[in-house]
């Protein structure tokens, strides 16, 4: 059943991004931007954490996961260090997954030789 939740959850949060770009004049990046906005308000109000246990991957893969890390691990580090966490706190949560996005980013133009239009 976990399958099932993650899959509708993560495929309902694509579907909402679809949407924006086909309905509204939103760019890509602006909707990006407004989903990782998203998922720090959410997350920092307590609201995401309940969407991350019933659909697991549905709700921590799509970009909105990535904002809901960010204020995660920034509320860690307030609690262990203080207002200074602010400032460390997204970026020692989320640094695994942007050096394995530059990692991959950069192996992939290695292999794949990347030709300008």
């Amino acid at each position: 059943m976990q399958w099932i939740n993650a899959f509708w959850v993560g495929g309902f949060i694509c579907a909402v991004g679809q949407v924006l770009l086909q309905r509204t004049k939103l760019t890509p990046a602006r909707i990006v931007v407004i989903f990782v906005v998203a998922g720090v308000i959410l997350g920092g109000l307590g609201w995401y954490q309940p969407l991350v246990e019933f659909a697991g991957a549905g709700a921590t893969v799509p970009i909105t996961g990535f904002g809901y890390n960010l204020a995660k691990g920034v509320m860690e580090e307030i609690d262990s260090v203080g207002i200074l966490g602010i400032l460390s706190g997204g970026l020692k949560a989320s640094a695994a997954g942007i050096a394995a996005a530059v990692l991959f980013g950069f192996m992939s133009a290695v292999f794949f030789q990347p030709k300008m239009k």
